[in-house]
C-alpha cells in the first residue's frame, strides 16, 4: 500500500541525515525499498493521468517538513536536514506532533493575514495532501455529473437512449469517416437489434447494438444476453455491445466473456456515463481550473547562487 505523506517524513529525514543533500526525485527509489512498494505502487498515477501518487506524497512530506524547518533547499528540488531536524531525529516520536503544530501555526497566521478569504474550519493534515484533496474533489464532482447523466436518460423515451448510444458510439470512433455510419433500427421490427455501426464504406463490417434503459440497481442476467447474441446469430453478426443504464451479474459478464466465436462488450449505467463524459456527447464545459508547476529547463539555464551569496555555476 502507498504510504500518506505524513507516514513518509520520518523516513525521508532519515535517508536525508543519511544521504545529504539530494533532489527529492532522486529520494522516489531509496522510499520505496523502505516501504517495501511494488514496481506497480511506484509507478501508480491519479486517475487523472497527472503525475505519480508515491513520488507526489514525497513532494508534500518534504514541503511540510521545509515549512516546520526540518530540512532545507539549498537548490530548486533538492532538500537536506537542518541542524532542528538532525535533533529532532533523536525523538523520532515527536516529529509527527511537531510538525502539526508548525502548520497550525502557519495556518492561523495566514487566516489573521488574510481576515477576508475563505478557510477551512479544520486543517487536516493526516488524511490526503492538498493535490490529492483536489483530485478527490474532481471526482466527486464527476461521480455528481455521472449520477445527473444517468437520471436524465431515465426521464426520456426508450426510443431516444437508443438514438443516444449510436450517437456515442460514433463518438468514440467506431464508423469513422463512413457517411451515415450509425442507424437506429426500426421499433416495430427490429429483430432484437436497436442499432448499428458500419465499419467501413461498403459495410462489411458491423456492429451491433442493444440498448436497455432500465433502472439503475436493476441486475441484467445471462437470459438477457442469450436473446441477444441469439439476434446477433440470425444477423450473422459476430460483433455485439449491450449497452444498458442497470448493471450486470456476475453471471453475465462469464457469459459474455465466454462466448467462442462472438466478440460481446457489456458497458453498464457508470461506464456508459462516464463514455458519455469522457466524450462530450450532450455536455458542456462549466469551468476550468489551470495548475502550473515550474519548467525545469527554463530555470536549470539560470545561474545558482550559494550560501555565501556568491554567484556558482
Amino acid at each position: 500500500m502507498i504510504p500518506k505523506h505524513n507516514e513518509i517524513r520520518l523516513e525521508a529525514l532519515k535517508l536525508l541525515n543519511q544521504e545529504g543533500a539530494m533532489p527529492f526525485r532522486a529520494m522516489e527509489m531509496p522510499l520505496a525499498k523502505v516501504f517495501k512498494l511494488t514496481d506497480e505502487e511506484v509507478e501508480k498515477k491519479y486517475e487523472s493521468g497527472n503525475g505519480k501518487i508515491f513520488l507526489d506524497r514525497i513532494s508534500w512530506a518534504l514541503s511540510y517538513m521545509f515549512n516546520s524547518k526540518l530540512v532545507e533547499k539549498p537548490g530548486r528540488g533538492v532538500f537536506k536536514i537542518s541542524e532542528l531536524g538532525t535533533k529532532m531525529l533523536e525523538t523520532p516520536n515527536e516529529i509527527e506532533s511537531f510538525v502539526q503544530k508548525q502548520m497550525r501555526q502557519r495556518y492561523a497566521q495566514k487566516k489573521e493575514q488574510q481576515p477576508n478569504e475563505e478557510h477551512n474550519s479544520e486543517l487536516k493534515l493526516d488524511d490526503v495532501n492538498p493535490t490529492e484533496l483536489m483530485h478527490s474533489t474532481y471526482q466527486s464532482v464527476r461521480k455528481r455529473v455521472y449520477d445527473e447523466i444517468l437520471s436524465t436518460i431515465l426521464s426520456k423515451k426508450p426510443y431516444e437512449f437508443e438514438k443516444l448510444v449510436v450517437q456515442l458510439l460514433q463518438k468514440m470512433g467506431y464508423g469513422g469517416e463512413v457517411e451515415n455510419s450509425g442507424l437506429v433500427t426500426q421499433q416495430s421490427n427490429d429483430g432484437g437489434i436497436d442499432g448499428v455501426i458500419k465499419e467501413d464504406v461498403l459495410g462489411f463490417g458491423r456492429i451491433y447494438i442493444q440498448a436497455k434503459r432500465y433502472a439503475l440497481d436493476t441486475k441484467i442476467g445471462r437470459p438477457e444476453l442469450s436473446n441477444f447474441v441469439g439476434a446477433l446469430a440470425g444477423s450473422q453478426a459476430s460483433k455485439g455491445v449491450f449497452i444498458t443504464t442497470a448493471q450486470f451479474n456476475e453471471n453475465a459478464k462469464r457469459y459474455a466473456q465466454s462466448l467462442p466465436s462472438t466478440t460481446l462488450v457489456l458497458i453498464d449505467g457508470q461506464e456508459l456515463a462516464k463514455h458519455i463524459y469522457n466524450y462530450s456527447l450532450g455536455m458542456q464545459t462549466e469551468q476550468m481550473f489551470e495548475i502550473k508547476g515550474l519548467d525545469g529547463d527554463f530555470w536549470d539555464e539560470m545561474l545558482n547562487e550559494d550560501a555565501r551569496g556568491e554567484e556558482v555555476s
